[in-house]
């Protein structure tokens, strides 16, 4: 683990001009410390007075992430003893890898950490992406009348925008050697088959996309194995107050 000297930034102050209360930037530091497994089940946290004094918060504040996280059963508190990341806790260290993965995205794109945050937070509250086996066996009706078929069309219409939209994110991985569905040299209005086959197409460049960012990913986080990273150094920083 990198080793931080006294003048390193403290990962813990707060900034109370912030558009989040300063409990709530509290509140988030130790949960994705929790969740990550840098706080692990079992471990002591600070007291009171040393993380009042860490975050430039009042001690009443500090008191109140603490009941908090015991609230949503994350940490537990013991009389004379001090509060601790409650047992049982599963982390999933690879929130940190992929969020780290997200920032580096956004800041070569020159956008700003917490409007991804925030685009991240509206996305989570919103049904989720469309899976691909959702689209590989959709709820269609049988095209056996023309009303029917009209109503086909629009759904593989919709399950195309959708598979698109999606593609749009995987900008950097979409192979250049995959199938792509047959142009036509005049307009028309497309038959279902052909929408199938545009949409079966889509689904395919979806996947390759996906796995070519799965690959991507992992490579980084190799690249970045010797590289301490922010929530590492959070946890060295306050290692090194110790």
């Amino acid at each position: 683990m990198a080793q931080l000297t006294p003048t390193d930034p403290n990962p813990f102050a707060t900034d109370p001009g912030d558009e989040l209360p300063v409990g709530l930037q509290l509140t988030w530091r130790l949960r994705a410390l929790i969740a990550t497994g840098r706080l692990a089940a079992g471990e002591r946290l600070p007291s009171f007075r040393r993380l009042s004094g860490w975050a430039g918060v009042n001690v009443n504040t500090v008191r109140a992430v603490y009941a908090g996280l015991e609230r949503e059963g994350l940490v537990v508190s013991r009389q004379g003893q001090g509060t601790f990341v409650a047992d049982g806790i599963e982390p999933a260290s690879q929130l940190e890898e992929i969020a780290t993965d997200a920032l580096r995205r956004a800041q070569e794109a020159g956008l700003s950490p917490r409007e991804l945050a925030i685009v991240a937070s509206a996305c989570a509250s919103m049904p989720g992406p469309l899976d691909e086996s959702a689209v590989e066996a959709p709820a269609l009706p049988d095209p056996t009348v023309e009303g029917e078929a009209i109503e086909v069309r629009r759904e593989l219409r919709r399950q195309i925008a959708r598979l698109e939209a999606e593609l749009g994110t995987y900008p950097r991985d979409l192979p250049r050697d995959l199938p792509t569905a047959p142009r036509r040299a005049k307009a028309h209005i497309a038959g279902v088959e052909e929408l199938e086959q545009t949409r079966d197409t889509l689904i395919a460049q979806l996947s390759a996309a996906q796995r070519a960012a799965e690959q991507r990913a992992r490579q980084a986080g190799r690249e970045r194995a010797q590289e301490a990273s922010p929530l590492e150094r959070a946890m060295s920083w306050w290692r090194h107050k110790h």
